[in-house]
């Protein structure tokens, strides 16, 4: 029966609509994490140029999504999305008739953020056209988007292969994102529902907030977590286990697809038993997977503990935005942008942890140890939060879900 009522609510071209600007938005997002081996190969590097170069992208679209969240307020977000998508077209097009140099590739690699910054327009799109029981399952959906990681680990480098050069995969990319602008710009539509935009002092009033700044440190976590190791696997299956560079990608991958299809399932889930809950089980099983991977075992226990890691990221990127709408549901457009550019700001973080680690130390263990206490210090941070949530909103909102159930 509750299936039946999610389907019925909402607007399904625009969920799908918002789902492809997002996937494909990743894909391109994604590119350089794969590329970075076969790259390498023409632009020598070590392994803290290696770690920029991937963290790079992760970086500006951690600021970008503020100045997207922003428009979405302002504008909505479907003319924020086709904005995005065509200013997406730029560092495409540059990567692959402009780059001649390593610093001009860091360039296109920082512009590249503007794909990354598709959260903050994505998400409020498909958000605002749901009723708040059912906004873990539609933001899981199109947040599910992030599967277009997927694609990029698993064809780019192929297609690198196959062309014998890198930056045709650039000028290919630009195909699948002017098919999704089309559909996008015919069949999505802004809700009707859509709040008013907001004013500079409350826009303030949101940062002041201390929940504003929670929800930023758990979306460091899962989603910083998820896109940086995504974007940097293949360079630690290359190097730590030997693999090519599409080898490398393909094993990435593996588990890859764990963060990106659990996502809606975490999202399910937290409508079910509750964010706070949820996120509990998952901040635990990320940590211990991270921690055992720091003994570096061989690749197919590695894989199979990066495959459950990156499952629990994922699952906790939809369980984080179960809450945060409940939460701030006047200022999702905001909060979205703000909370986005914390995840991306731990995603830039954790390939630079690796890199230098590596770096200094010959070897990756000290990096992954330090990724499994930062999880298990967010699961201590929502305990400490739960408790002081129960009195307040979070029993307020989960109340009549928990009767329903």
């Amino acid at each position: 029966m509750e299936a039946k009522s999610f389907w019925k609510s909402g607007h399904k071209p625009t969920l799908f609509g918002s789902f492809l600007y997002f996937d494909i938005s990743f894909m391109i997002w994604g590119m350089i994490g794969p590329l970075s081996v076969v790259i390498a190969q023409d632009y020598p590097m070590d392994p803290v140029q290696k770690a920029q170069l991937v963290a790079l992208p992760v970086l500006g679209g951690s600021i970008l999504r503020l100045l997207l969240g922003f428009l979405s307020d302002h504008i909505g977000p479907k003319r924020t999305a086709q904005m995005g998508m065509l200013f997406t077209l730029l560092p495409l097009l540059l990567g692959w008739q402009w780059v001649q140099s390593l610093d001009q590739l860091y360039v296109v690699a920082l512009l590249l953020g503007i794909a990354g910054a598709s959260f903050a327009a994505a998400l409020p799109l498909a958000s605002q056209w749901y009723p708040k029981e059912h906004q873990g399952l539609a933001m899981g959906i199109a947040g599910a988007g992030n599967s277009g990681t997927v694609l990029a680990t698993l064809f780019a480098n192929r297609i690198a292969q196959h062309f014998g050069s890198w930056e045709i995969v650039f000028g290919l990319a630009m195909i699948p994102m002017i098919i999704v602008f089309i559909y996008f710009s015919i069949f999505a539509k802004n809700s009707p529902n859509r709040p008013a935009p907001k004013t500079m002092t409350q826009y303030a009033s949101v940062l002041k907030q201390r929940d504003t700044w929670v929800f930023c440190a758990f979306y460091c976590v899962t989603f910083g977590g998820f896109v940086g190791l995504a974007n940097y696997l293949t360079i630690f299956f290359n190097a730590q286990y030997g693999l090519s560079a599409v080898h490398a990608a393909d094993i990435a991958t593996i588990c890859v697809i764990a963060g990106s299809f659990f996502r809606p399932v975490g999202g399910y889930l937290a409508d079910k038993i509750g964010g706070t809950r949820m996120l509990m089980y998952l901040y635990g099983g990320a940590g211990a997977m991270l921690i055992c991977v720091s003994f570096l075992p061989p690749l197919a226990i590695v894989v199979s503990l990066l495959f459950v890691g990156m499952m629990c990221l994922g699952a906790g990127n939809g369980s984080v935005f179960q809450l945060v709408p409940q939460r701030f549901s006047n200022e999702i457009g905001l909060v979205t942008g703000i909370v986005g550019a914390a995840g991306g700001l731990g995603g830039y973080a954790l390939p630079m942890i690796l890199g230098n680690l590596y770096k200094s130390t010959g070897s990756y263990t000290s990096g992954f140890i330090v990724l499994g206490i930062v999880a298990f210090c967010a699961l201590g941070l929502l305990a400490v939060m739960q408790s002081k949530w129960r009195g307040s909103w979070l029993k307020q909102t989960t109340a009549p879900l928990s009767e329903s159930a």
